[in-house]
């Protein structure tokens, strides 16, 4: 198996997927925080293409960031930077040949996340 790492965000406000969202990654290491991926969702609410894959794949400890004000602003939502601005997501990869998928659920005002399949 060829591991990888694979998100998709759900906004539950509007019970749809959450197109256009900005997410970074950043892999951190000895107090740096070093970028590996910058993607946008799609109209499904996931990346083209896994934020790690094949050798990019390495055990340590990782952040996603979830633009999740930017992106409810950019639907027109009243409620847009409010409460939520930029979600981060800390996580460890420790196989480095397994998949893992973080999917967040998002509203302006909550959100929720898991590890998923």
């Amino acid at each position: 198996m060829i591991g990888k790492l694979t998100t998709h965000v759900l906004d539950t406000a509007n019970g749809k997927p959450a197109a256009g969202m900005r997410i970074e990654l950043h892999r951190l290491q000895a107090g740096e925080k070093i970028p590996v991926s910058d993607q946008i969702t799609n109209r499904d609410g996931r990346t083209n293409e896994p934020m790690l894959t094949g050798d990019q794949m390495k055990p340590g400890h990782y952040r996603l960031l979830f633009h999740v004000a930017d992106y409810f602003a950019s639907i027109g939502s009243p409620d847009a930077g409010k409460f939520l601005d930029v979600v981060p997501v800390l996580f460890r990869i420790e196989d480095a040949a397994a998949g893992y998928h973080v999917p967040l659920l998002v509203s302006p005002w909550a959100y929720s996340t898991y590890r998923g399949s």
